[in-house]
């Protein structure tokens, strides 16, 4: 979101603020989403398309929102529904199904991105973290970990995952970025992003149609081939682009984050440098405190209802402020602090019942080593500019820092 003028009123003045709210810095939460959570844990709010929503604050009710049906995604898709950024995303992907429909195709990719596909990558993980490293290492420094880690570690690995030629990441990303943003990009951009990864793809699905492999995309391709009454050409597609989005921009945006909170901690880096097998909780934890983004997919209310005390008109929009719920003091105890002890860490990063992201466990697995691999090998790593001077990109569903110069 750009700057707003000196004349604007702040957040807390305005009677339905404007919404994404300013970040003081890329690691640092927006201190309103504190003010609301304590004051009107359910308040409207004017998103960057002009219609208005309702956001949700505290943990137990962005749960409610998360879990109760009359939540919905489908409804996204209907003419005249309120939406986030000035384009509308009207597909049929799996993120915009409500069941019955969202459980049909759940179970088809479910069918092939298996626990034991997603096991079977981490010697490949390790390997190409290794060969980051080494190449990393055999810089004098400064290094900006983005390019040297952050960003090919996970492309390579959802490349690799669906079947989708590396030498493309470069033209998918930029469309990838198009995809998440809500205002760092025009309503045109954003259109010409969909259909440039809707055109992609239909290639791309049409090549493993004719020369399939082992990849997850040829075997969506042939559950469509074999029952295309069970999985739509569309939701085919979108499956897709769902896959490859999702699958490398958050978990970019989730080891810089890890990265940098570490970094600006030492006491909780020196304990996981003291004791490597912390780095499971440690990444629960950092997911927690400081996830790819602020809040969930935006739901539509499907009748009239009340949460937090406020009564919610039918047709309304709904933002679940997951981050803000990561924090919420009602769900844990010294919210703003990293622990990676806590006895319970039933985070939302990863979203949470119907939606719960079907790629967390590929994420877990990368974050595992990417940081456990990065600190062990360079114990002295630093930050080469003061963490204030780090720059964010904004306007984006997804946040994390754009830029992350390291030495050692």
């Amino acid at each position: 979101m750009t700057a707003q003028p000196d004349a604007a009123p702040a957040p807390e003045a305005q009677e339905v603020p404007d919404y994404p709210f300013e970040r003081p810095s890329a690691m640092q939460a927006c201190p309103f989403y504190g003010h609301l959570r304590e004051n009107r844990p359910v308040a409207e709010v004017r998103m960057p398309s002009g219609d208005h929503a309702y956001l949700v604050t505290r943990y137990d009710d962005v749960r409610t929102v998360f879990s109760d049906p009359r939540f919905s995604r489908a409804a996204t898709l209907e003419d005249g529904a309120p939406r986030l950024a000035a384009a509308p995303q009207k597909f049929k992907s799996l993120l915009n199904m409500d069941p019955p429909e969202h459980t049909r195709v759940r179970k088809l990719v479910s069918r092939e991105f298996t626990v034991r596909r997603v096991a079977a990558l981490r010697p490949r993980i390790q390997e190409h973290t290794d060969a980051l490293l080494d190449a990393m290492a055999a810089s004098e420094g400064p290094v900006d970990l983005i390019p040297a880690l952050a960003f090919p570690l996970p492309v390579t690995v959802i490349c690799e995952l669906l079947g989708v030629p590396f030498e493309d990441r470069e033209k998918f990303s930029a469309w990838s970025s198009a995809f998440l943003a809500t205002t760092s990009r025009t309503k045109e951009e954003m259109l010409e992003a969909q259909v440039g990864l809707f055109t992609y793809l239909s290639e791309l699905v049409e090549a493993k149609r004719q020369q399939p492999d082992d990849g997850l995309l040829s075997a969506l391709v042939s559950i469509h081939d074999e029952d295309g009454d069970r999985l739509s050409h569309e939701e085919l597609i979108f499956l897709g682009i769902s896959l490859l989005v999702a699958g490398h921009e958050t978990t970019v945006n989730q080891i810089a984050n890890s990265v940098v909170a570490l970094l600006t901690n030492p006491e909780r880096l020196a304990e996981l440098q003291a004791n490597p097998e912390l780095i499971d909780a440690a990444v629960e934890e950092l997911l927690r405190a400081y996830p790819p983004g602020d809040e969930g997919l935006l739901r539509i209310t499907t009748e009239e209802l009340e949460l937090g005390g406020v009564v919610i008109p039918k047709g309304s929009a709904v933002l679940p402020g997951l981050a803000s719920a990561n924090r919420d003091r009602r769900q844990y105890t010294d919210p703003d602090e990293l622990d990676f002890h806590r006895p319970g860490n039933p985070h939302f990063a990863f979203s949470h019942g119907t939606h719960y992201c079907i790629g967390a466990g590929l994420a877990r697995l990368e974050l595992q080593i990417a940081i456990g691999s990065l600190f062990q090998r360079f114990p002295t790593l630093k930050l080469a500019v003061a963490p204030e001077d780090l720059p964010r990109p904004s306007g984006m569903l997804v946040h994390g820092i754009s830029a992350l110069p390291v030495v050692w």
